[in-house]
């Protein structure tokens, strides 16, 4: 099980660095039959027109994970996706994550770290619920125990909707990545399937889970697709976004998918029709909808919003910049056309030897005109990873910022 510690120490340093290897560049096209890819624009142009740190939410997870009041808590994680619930509350959904104790610096003003021991409790998945935008408790963890023996489960785009397409009553449903180990390019998992969790509300309970695209009869692991690294809702459908794994096979960047699913029908495998290059089908082998495999294209971990009826794209940029470095893409429609990449910014890191990766939107969060964006930080050396992301506790957390978007310059 995830929980196990001695498992933990030795997957550590393999998987939490080799993780970046999935969040090179981004762009894609979606879209719905009626309008599947019209040239002709009726949305503003939107890229990034300024951003600026959001020390306020990085703080938040920072006093959290530090805090020794209880031992079986978040202390670091990535995957960092958000959901509201009806009651106010905000949950955060974390794939691979330390729980334990965080031992502070003997001399504070001094450039020690806090620091975490080698028998901190490791797990594939958690979720932190929060009030008011103070982090207030972790949920048993794993939240998601694995499905078999060398896999597991990382969870990552939710929604609260109908059980039912038309019922009154409200259910939590959580997109999840199954995978397992594997050998070099996949060392941080070969991708199995796509699943659906239905938690009930308000307690948070987790009820079933059911597999709405499973990937192992796809010989090619590298055109394996994986749905729910984002997800946007609009007039009744849920467009639920997703990568193949083609970058750890290439060195390329891997291709971007979409598929749709009814308001309430997320946890039903006949209800999702997916973008097969010229329509929406169910059942259907999904098509990439965009990426060149060089200067465009995504991993498994990119971010969709929509402003002022312009759906929006963040992604880390294709190439070597994509560690360290945001872009956006832009586009009328979930079938596209996107346009970009445009409006790159690289915020700042915490360290040398370091990277950025897995933008995520929290639209919940934004004021101002301005949107929140979290990034995973991670150390980039994967022989060296595990040793540092224990020696110094802030490097494996989300850091976040505030952007602005506007027309291109």
């Amino acid at each position: 099980m995830p929980g196990d510690t001695t498992r933990g120490r030795r997957l550590t340093g393999t998987w939490i660095a080799a993780v970046l290897v999935l969040v090179l560049g981004a762009v894609l096209v979606t879209g719905r039959a009626e309008d599947d890819g019209d040239d002709d624009e009726e949305c503003p142009p939107r890229t990034v027109v300024s951003w600026a740190p959001e020390p306020r939410l990085t703080s938040a997870f920072a006093r959290y994970g530090d805090d020794d009041a209880r031992t079986d808590d978040w202390t670091g994680g990535d995957g960092t996706h958000s959901v509201p619930l009806p009651d106010g509350r905000l949950l955060w959904l974390f794939s691979d994550t330390f729980l334990g104790r965080v031992h502070r610096p003997p001399n504070p003003a001094g450039e020690a770290y806090a620091w975490r021991d080698g028998s901190a409790p490791l797990v594939r998945n958690s979720a932190v619920v929060t009030r008011d935008g103070r982090p207030e408790s972790t949920l048993p963890a794993p939240l998601f125990p694995d499905p078999a023996p060398g896999s597991w489960r990382w969870p990552v785009a939710a929604r609260v909707e109908p059980r039912s397409p038309g019922a009154s009553e409200q259910v939590l449903r959580v997109l999840l990545w199954v995978r397992r180990h594997g050998a070099p390019p996949w060392i941080y998992g070969e991708p199995l399937a796509t699943e659906v969790a239905t938690l009930t509300l308000p307690a948070l309970r987790l009820e079933s889970v059911t597999t709405v695209l499973d990937q192992r009869q796809v010989g090619d692991l590298s055109r394996r697709v994986l749905f729910g690294t984002t997800l946007v809702e609009e007039d009744g459908w849920t467009y639920v976004f997703g990568g193949d794994d083609g970058r750890p096979a290439s060195r390329a960047a891997s291709h971007a998918h979409v598929a749709r699913v009814p308001e309430g029908g997320l946890a039903d495998p006949a209800a999702w029709e997916y973008w097969d290059g010229s329509g929406w089908r169910s059942r259907a082998r999904p098509a990439p909808v965009l990426g060149d495999g060089r200067r465009t294209g995504v991993g498994s971990a990119f971010t969709v919003t929509r402003d002022d009826g312009t759906y929006v794209l963040f992604t880390m940029a294709a190439g070597a910049e994509g560690l360290a470095t945001v872009t956006a893409y832009w586009a009328c429609s979930p079938a596209g056309p996107w346009h970009g990449p445009a409006g790159a910014f690289t915020p700042a890191l915490p360290a040398a030897g370091t990277a950025a990766y897995n933008p995520q939107a929290h639209p919940e969060l934004s004021r101002g005109g301005r949107l929140v964006l979290s990034l995973d930080v991670n150390w980039l050396e994967t022989s060296a990873a595990a040793a540092m992301l224990s020696r110094n506790v802030s490097l494996y957390r989300p850091r976040f910022v505030t952007v602005r978007l506007g027309p291109p310059r």
